[in-house]
């Protein structure tokens, strides 16, 4: 049961205390599209005062970006987000393919707000790597206007499916996801994801790297990659079109949080968290 059956978003603060990992990564939001879920994600903003929050690229889609589509909840995200920055949470802009204006402005700080293209982190003596994702799509690269009309198909496709849940849930129906269905009727979408996990993978343990994080392919994982040379754990924090996730890190574990598993727990203010792994 999601959270917005359990309470309403006016009374959801007074309900959970906030949560303080050490680290969320958030990626893949597209803000400006239909498809972007900005309240569900103000609540779940709303709910932690992270140390470091990660925006890891996709944040604001300028690729699909219109001046006649901005609603306010979309601007409350980016408001909640400077809150946060100003109220000792560090807040780390990674740049993606969807919002790569900003990469020329790459390793700007504007207090507790920094822009770059990649991350390293050392966390417990272990070296992390964070970064989109976009530059081991090739595809993005070698047609970039194709990648650029698969988007605004895909957001047309968004917005259908959100119409039909609709319908769905007043027949009392479970909710449908057009997307998914097409990606796993598709052969091709599960080779490209196994071998941008094995690339990324491969990479950062070539280069010493015990965590490697990203997003870009929507698809929230945590798992644990071993070749000749070595391991690493590799995680996507999928993103806040379908999944609605996050990756968190507290107390020396990663966990990927579902907006879905959000729950009243007042007394705790605790979010339901899933696949933990050291």
């Amino acid at each position: 049961m999601s959270i917005s059956v359990i309470c309403n978003e006016k009374n959801f603060k007074h309900l959970t205390s906030k949560r303080k990992p050490e680290i969320v990564v958030i990626s893949d939001i597209h803000l400006g599209t239909f498809g972007a879920h900005a309240k569900e994600l103000l609540e779940y903003l709303e709910s932690i005062q992270p140390k470091k929050l990660v925006l890891n690229g996709d944040i604001i889609d300028i690729w699909q970006f219109r001046k006649s589509y901005f609603p306010k909840s979309h601007l409350e995200v980016i408001k909640k987000i400077i809150d946060l920055s100003t109220t000792g949470t560090e807040v780390i802009y990674i740049t993606g393919n969807h919002d790569e204006f900003l990469r020329k402005f790459s390793d700007t700080q504007l207090g507790d707000l920094t822009i770059t293209n990649k991350l390293v982190l050392e966390l417990d003596g272990k070296k992390a790597w964070f970064f989109h994702g976009d530059v081991f799509d090739v595809g993005i690269h070698k047609a970039k206007w194709i990648a650029k009309l698969g988007g605004w198909g895909y957001d047309v496709l968004i917005l259908i499916n959100r119409l039909l849940n609709q319908i769905l849930v007043k027949m009392r129906r479970n909710k449908y996801s057009l997307s998914k269905k097409i990606k796993n009727s598709v052969k091709n979408a599960g080779k490209f994801i196994s071998a941008f996990e094995k690339t990324v993978s491969d990479l950062a343990i070539e280069n010493g790297y015990k965590y490697v994080i990203c997003g870009h392919i929507h698809q929230p994982k945590i798992v644990r990659k071993t070749n000749k040379k070595g391991t690493c754990l590799y995680l996507n924090s999928g993103d806040w079109v379908e999944n609605l996730s996050a990756l968190e890190y507290e107390d020396k574990k990663w966990n990927i949080t579902y907006y879905h598993q959000l729950q009243k727990q007042p007394e705790k203010g605790l979010l339901a968290a899933i696949t933990v792994i050291k």
